[in-house]
């Protein structure tokens, strides 16, 4: 059975509902039975995270522990050179040999920027992209060739994700939570109650930790 396998990066640090409901949301919409959490370890586009890579491992592992489409991958948060998604994207299609449907799930905000990633072009050549939809943020990329590019891959048809092993762009109507890491950082820095942002494990785990304060 091929049954299509999506991959979620973040810093999360701390992960939040803002990053876990429109994934579920996503699930539903098109029949994904399972996400793969996959925290970066050294984000080359980023500031640093303030946790540091157990502490965020962790805190992914408290907010799935009840989530059974959620599965953890640590294999960025083993290297200690930056992490670059083209490379990672091309070990996991390795690994998982060339006929499986794999995606990679983005916000709109990365769509924008993608042809600025590392070696961005080979990454539908491994996967497909979903794109999680972000008000506020534009439809079309900012210069032509990259927009003929999305032109050229984007489908409307969810069901190209589970037939094809790569190569497609589909833009998700997911729902969008006004919810930040540094929103949650700067709550929690005033102590201001954050059990809204995110799960209470996590939460517990913060404050146990003297995370963010």
């Amino acid at each position: 059975m091929n049954q299509l396998q999506a991959l979620f990066g973040g810093t999360f640090d701390p992960v939040h509902y803002g990053h876990l409901k429109p994934v579920e949301a996503l699930a539903n919409l098109i029949g994904l039975s399972k996400v793969i959490i996959m925290p970066n370890n050294v984000p080359p586009h980023r500031p640093q995270p303030e946790a540091t890579s157990q502490q965020r491992k962790k805190m992914v592992e408290l907010a799935i522990a009840d989530k059974p489409l959620f599965t953890l991958d640590e294999r960025e948060l083993r290297r200690d050179t930056p992490s670059y998604t083209a490379q990672t994207l091309h070990e996991w299609r390795e690994q998982q040999g060339a006929e499986r449907s794999l995606a990679f799930i983005i916000g709109q905000d990365s769509l924008l920027t993608f042809p600025s990633w590392h070696h961005y072009d080979t990454i539908l050549d491994n996967c497909h992209l979903i794109v999680c939809r972000r008000p506020g943020y534009p439809l079309a990329m900012e210069q032509a060739e990259h927009q003929q590019w999305l032109e050229a891959h984007l489908t409307t048809n969810p069901e190209d994700l589970h037939t094809l092993p790569a190569g497609k762009i589909f833009l998700a109507e997911t729902p969008w939570f006004n919810i930040s890491a540094t929103i949650i950082r700067e709550r929690l820095e005033r102590n201001e109650p954050c059990d809204d942002l995110l799960p209470d494990a996590v939460l517990d785990y913060i404050n146990e930790q003297g995370l963010y304060h």
